[in-house]
């Protein structure tokens, strides 16, 4: 292992951290309905690529949502192309909340801060320095890697990853599998396990819109078809409603592994298995599973009238809910009875469920390349609660895997931080997630 970190050089160990925190301080905030400017980022990330000799192409669908896609052609023409994708854009940042600005790129304490930090500028990061640190030493990998720097991913990504997808595919000719963000990060688990969860799978998107239709009226007379008490009853049906178990295939495979760590023995097929009280032995780690056995609907927003005394004729909700792999019929029916015949809804946004096989090649290598830098870690699938860029490359035949990975120190709460105040990467994760990166990029087979 020490041998093989020492070929990471010192400039690639120091332009990660330079480069996650130049990105912080590019603020892409996207407030959704295309209120972002992921421009300057992208420029950036071009000229880095382009000192490197590795040509970027730029491509926007709305001006300023810029994309960055680059390819670095392998030793093996006929190894299948591997998509190494990250997104440049951020979620809002309240500067009041945080102890230092948001975009500030500080490094204090060994610490990177700022929006980004962990999603995702710092993956952003290590792939500019593991690609520059190639071009330094004359390193081809194996197969071809197609690298994508994309906007909106915080919101529909139809000015990014869809954008790419639909319109120019041929950029991502060759391309089988694809890895990106929410992958790989140290999970301390009871007794001292060092967990590392590669994604490989993802709950579909199924973000609705609730539309309640009623009888306008003054708010002074009964009203038995009142638009907002009728589209109320539905949002507290679907907030209140549970939802029963599904269980993936790479749920089960998580959840088999978790098992084996923690010496419980699991029979998941038996007649009176029980999801739940397998998660209760499961301590800690049972919050990498949790969110993704089942479906779920959260009611989020409501928009209805205009005056305290006028009864509007209409009243419309939002809710987010998230499908379990083979959920979706399921989803749609029970979205049908809790709505009732009173409220209609529709998708607002929709995006498919994925699955990704933990038993193949790309896997092992990602596999092999944690442990390897890691001996005493063990590396588990788990299935993300929420979605990635993954979902548009799919479209592609693009399978897709969450693999950022970042060695992490006890009581850093790396999944609190997504979309959370105070964002922070540790320097030495930085290190490692380069030393990963560049080991599993160099030796993967395709």
């Amino acid at each position: 292992m020490a041998e093989h970190a020492e070929t990471i050089d010192r400039p690639a160990l120091d332009e990660v951290v330079r480069f996650t925190s130049d990105l912080i301080r590019v603020d892409t905030t996207n407030r959704g309905g295309g209120d972002c400017r992921e421009r300057p980022a992208a420029e950036y990330v071009a000229t880095r690529l382009a000192e490197a000799g590795i040509e970027p192409t730029l491509l926007e669908r709305s001006p300023g949502r810029t994309n960055v896609v680059a390819r670095i052609e392998g030793t093996d023409p006929g190894a299948a192309g591997l998509l190494v994708h990250g997104h440049l854009d951020v979620v809002p940042a309240d500067p009041a909340e945080w102890s230092v600005h948001p975009f500030s790129g500080e490094v204090r304490d060994g610490e990177v801060w700022g929006r980004g930090a962990i999603d995702m500028k710092n993956m952003d990061a290590m792939v500019l320095a593991v690609v520059r640190r190639w071009a330094r030493a004359g390193i081809r990998p194996r197969r071809d890697i197609v690298l994508a720097f994309t906007a909106d991913e915080e919101a529909s990504a139809v000015d990014g990853a869809g954008f790419l997808a639909d319109h120019h595919p041929e950029l991502f000719d060759g391309c089988t599998e694809g890895v990106s963000e929410s992958g790989a990060f140290t999970f301390h688990a009871d007794g001292g396990l060092r967990l590392y969860p590669i994604a490989a799978g993802e709950r579909g998107t199924a973000w609705l819109k609730l539309t309640a239709r009623g009888r306008a009226g003054h708010g002074s007379k009964v009203n038995r078809a009142n638009a907002v008490s009728r589209l109320a009853g539905a949002v507290s049906r679907i907030g209140e409603h549970r939802w029963p178990v599904r269980i993936a295939p790479t749920v089960r495979a998580a959840l088999l592994e978790l098992a084996t760590l923690h010496g419980i023995e699991a029979d998941l097929d038996a007649p009176d298995f029980d999801v739940d009280a397998l998660l209760n032995k499961l301590g800690p780690a049972a919050a990498l599973v949790a969110p993704t056995v089942r479906n779920s609907a959260n009611p989020t927003m409501l928009e209805a009238g205009y005056k305290v005394n006028v009864i509007p004729g209409d009243a419309v909700g939002y809710v987010d809910g998230r499908v379990v792999p083979g959920g979706e019929a399921e989803f749609r029916t029970t979205l049908d009875q809790l709505t009732g015949p009173d409220v209609s809804w529709d998708y607002h946004h929709g995006e498919v469920a994925l699955q990704a096989p933990v038993d193949g090649a790309t896997y092992g290598e990602m596999r092999a390349a944690v442990e390897r830098f890691d001996p005493e870690g063990h590396v588990v699938p788990y299935c993300m609660s929420g979605g990635t860029d993954a979902k548009q490359f799919s479209r592609l035949g693009i399978t897709g895997y969450g693999f950022s990975p970042l060695k992490l120190p006890e009581g850093f709460d790396y999944q609190a931080l997504f979309h959370g105040v105070d964002e922070r990467v540790p320097v030495e994760a930085l290190h490692f997630g380069v030393r990963v990166l560049d080991h599993f990029l160099i030796h993967s087979a395709g």
